[in-house]
């Protein structure tokens, strides 16, 4: 079975996201990038299944800017065998790239779709389900635990109340979330191995899917700053600042 999991390019985690001078988006110019770390999730997973003899190829896919190839490098070098890059200077939609993820699909025809349940730059925790409706397939969101069967998968998914335990049917679309496991670090010959697996790259118009942006940003602004806390000497100023300055009680 071939397991196929999406990746993204994103600012990397670590670092403090800074709103750009005209107000027309996120700073991203000589910042560092790297894996969003729920496709890290997605990517050790399907290893761990290929590793249990459930799956016998990953294919590593990703949408967005020829630097995206990077993405894929750090991918292979944790255990994918190929890359498909799908190469536009287009600000993608969540709904484009499923759109893109569906063609993709169709060529490969994987048994298994794995994706991070969200990126960290936009957190629209969309395009999992909306791959799942365009293909008309089963889905598993927010999973922290995922069995194999025969044509089937149990999956255990994190609710508000709790956990669920589901049983889908393959092929399916799971969207992982953070407990699933812990991501591997790639070793250094894996990294050199990396660098001879195939990347095969694509354009939209050749998938025939139509990218362009439906929605406009007018502006990004940086969140507004707190004002500092204050020591109260008691209960009653508390409940006064609460009632005339707060305005919450």
């Amino acid at each position: 079975m071939k397991i196929l999991v999406p990746v993204k390019r994103v600012v990397d985690a670590n670092i403090k996201v800074r709103v750009k001078a005209d107000g027309t988006g996120v700073e991203t110019q000589n910042v560092k990038m790297s894996m969003n770390p729920f496709c890290e999730i997605a990517v050790e997973q399907a290893i761990r299944l290929k590793e249990a003899g459930k799956a016998t190829e990953i294919i590593a896919v990703s949408c967005g800017v020829a630097q995206s190839q990077e993405t894929l490098r750090t991918a292979l070098a944790m255990g994918a065998d190929r890359g498909i890059l799908v190469e536009t200077d287009v600000a993608l939609e969540p709904l484009a790239i499923a759109k893109l993820l569906k063609a993709v699909v169709e060529k490969e025809q994987p048994g298994l779709v794995i994706l991070g349940k969200q990126a960290i730059d936009n957190d629209c925790n969309q395009t999992g389900q909306m791959l799942s409706a365009l293909l008309g397939w089963s889905q598993g969101t927010f999973i922290s635990k995922l069995e194999l069967g025969d044509g089937t998968a149990d999956v255990t998914r994190e609710i508000d109340g709790g956990l669920e335990v589901i049983k889908i049917k393959l092929p399916a679309i799971v969207t992982v979330d953070l407990r699933l496991n812990e991501p591997r670090y790639a070793s250094l010959p894996n990294i050199m191995k990396a660098k001879k697996k195939p990347i095969e790259t694509l354009k939209p118009d050749a998938l025939g899917v139509d990218v362009n942006p439906r929605v406009v940003t007018l502006k990004v602004v940086e969140p507004p700053k707190r004002n500092a806390g204050v020591k109260v000497p008691d209960v009653k100023t508390l409940i006064e600042k609460l009632r005339n300055e707060a305005k919450v009680i």
